[in-house]
């Protein structure tokens, strides 16, 4: 008897689920600024310079892979990344935090994040 799952014994839907939820550019942009800590969707629109609805439907799609979890306060949801229960999507949470931290790209959003975060920032009235 070989101590190897045969390929019908793996579950491989849960890592699945994470590559489905990441296979986006705006998700993965999205995933590497949550790496940072929790920040709220009013920071992240402002990072990524999109619409709040369209940053709320990616933050939802990664939701229900597990990757983010949210928490409210007062009128503004924050999101953050969860730790994941199997080691092997842990790792490619993490291999694609690190391979994602120097493009360009992320850092004009690094660099719009800082300028959108501080105290009261989520409560400024947003211009057209």
């Amino acid at each position: 008897m070989s101590m190897i799952p045969s390929v019908a014994e793996v579950d491989v839907r849960p890592l699945s689920r994470l590559y489905r939820a990441l296979a986006d550019d705006t998700r993965v942009r999205l995933v590497a600024l949550l790496a940072g800590g929790e920040l709220c969707v009013c920071h992240l629109e402002h990072a990524l310079g999109l619409p709040q609805p369209t940053v709320s439907r990616h933050l939802q799609i990664l939701k229900a892979a597990g990757v983010v979890d949210s928490r409210r306060d007062g009128t503004w949801v924050h999101y953050r990344l969860v730790p994941q229960d199997a080691p092997e999507r842990q790792a490619a949470l993490d291999a694609i935090t690190r391979a994602f931290g120097a493009p360009r790209v992320l850092r004009a959003d690094l660099a719009r994040l800082k300028r959108a975060r501080g105290p009261g920032a989520c409560d400024q009235e947003k211009t057209p």
